[in-house]
């Protein structure tokens, strides 16, 4: 299985973006070397979809393939690849609050600890449907793991898309996010012209 190993600090320099979109309250104080240098249009774009592959996680294949259902979609393009990015279990668990980054909620999904209306689904780029319920697996609900997860995401904001019970660690996905619900810092736009191309 390949697994992108670059240190997360180090990585959001390069893109110029902050660590707590991805779940982590650390800051580097170092500026990236290419800071002032002028990018090319090609350069911009390019670096908008390393960008949204590194916040969710996905390698350049699975993208690609987003990218391909985004396109069979009604609608726009890249509105439709942010809908689809959004809606992968991993990201649903850490938008939930049950892990404190998407690679941790990646694990959650691998180690088989969460359920979707009742089955059990190992498979975090699984594409969560309006209506799917979702839980932690009552085995796993009284692993000292959550309880400290739970106090660690206490503060954390649901979308407003989802519904969430804390104490039973469940929740359901009540609709398909809107672009204007993703607050994630990627301008779509230029990904779909990276592709076009």
């Amino acid at each position: 299985m390949a697994v992108d190993r670059t240190p997360v600090l180090k990585r959001c320099r390069s893109l110029g973006m902050e660590p707590m979109y991805l779940g982590i309250d650390k800051k580097s104080n170092r500026k990236s070397a290419r800071a002032n240098k002028k990018v090319s249009e090609y350069g911009l774009q390019l670096r908008e979809k390393q960008k949204a592959k590194f916040i969710y996680g996905v390698l350049e294949k699975p993208f690609r393939n987003l990218f391909a259902k985004a396109e069979q979609q009604k609608g726009l393009t890249g509105p439709n690849l942010m809908t689809l990015l959004e809606l992968r279990l991993d990201n649903i668990i850490f938008r939930m609050g049950f892990a404190r980054t998407r690679r941790e909620a990646r694990q959650i999904v691998d180690h088989k600890h969460v359920l979707v209306n009742g089955k059990s689904v190992n498979i975090p780029s699984y594409e969560v449907k309006a209506g799917d319920k979702i839980e932690i697996r009552e085995k796993s609900k009284s692993l000292q793991r959550y309880k400290d997860i739970m106090e660690a995401t206490e503060g954390h904001l649901v979308p407003g898309w989802l519904n969430v019970n804390r104490e039973t660690l469940s929740g359901e996905v009540v609709d398909r996010p809107t672009r204007e619900q993703i607050d994630v810092p990627v301008n779509e736009t230029l990904i779909v012209e990276l592709y076009s191309k």
